[in-house]
């Protein structure tokens, strides 16, 4: 899997055009991508991280890190994601990061994600997290039954924002986008994995000794 994670890192830096500034998503397959955008350093004028983890390896390899705050848009962004379906639909925060992520990824010109071959197609099979305040875990849990969902809290787990992450199971998901919605109407989600209403613009998924692209 880690050859496939590499693969389709590899063929995202020719995305990067010269001196842009680019969001940088987090999990594993991000880091195989960070150290990889060392090769192509001059190209990179900024970045903007997407959390704490990401932000701590692209400055230890000696990348400048702003806050989105000090850009009117970003160039790119990049990212992987737990799962993606056919209409670049995505399910991500696996690393918990979900929020800031999304955040990342509507500020940006073109939203690029890089899986590996394992991810295609599985909406329907993993679970979804959720970015939760706590004082609202129990009722949005509660909440989250009613729609069908099997709702689990994250051990020992506070994202970068002080909130917790629920990740619910079975949930059915036969409208990304309405769904995407219904979770954000409930008190006290900040943001939910699915990433229906905005999704990728291309997809490059990683196979074994190649790369495969979605448009």
């Amino acid at each position: 899997m880690q050859q496939m994670k590499m693969m389709a890192a590899q063929a995202a830096l020719k995305y990067i055009p010269a001196k842009a500034i680019v969001g940088i998503g987090t999990g594993s397959t991000i880091d195989c991508f960070i150290k990889l955008l060392c090769t192509i350093r001059d190209n990179v004028r900024a970045t903007v991280a997407s959390s704490k983890k990401t932000a701590q390896l692209l400055t230890t390899l000696d990348f400048e890190v702003i806050e989105l705050n000090e850009v009117d848009e970003l160039t790119l962004y990049i990212d992987s994601a737990d799962a993606y379906n056919n209409i670049k639909q995505l399910i991500k925060g696996k690393g918990g990061a979900l929020t800031r992520e999304k955040i990342l990824a509507y500020a940006s010109k073109k939203f690029i994600c890089i899986v590996d071959q394992t991810k295609a197609n599985t909406l329907f099979n993993c679970p979804i997290p959720i970015e939760v305040m706590p004082i609202a875990r129990s009722c949005v849990a509660r909440e989250i039954v009613k729609l069908g969902g099997q709702p689990q809290l994250r051990n020992n787990f506070i994202t970068d924002n002080g909130n917790v992450i629920l990740d619910v199971y079975h949930m059915p998901i036969e409208h990304p986008i309405k769904l995407e919605n219904q979770l954000n109407s409930i008190p006290g989600i900040i943001e939910n994995g699915l990433f229906a209403i905005k999704n990728a613009d291309q997809i490059i998924i990683g196979h074994k000794e190649s790369v495969t692209v979605l448009s």
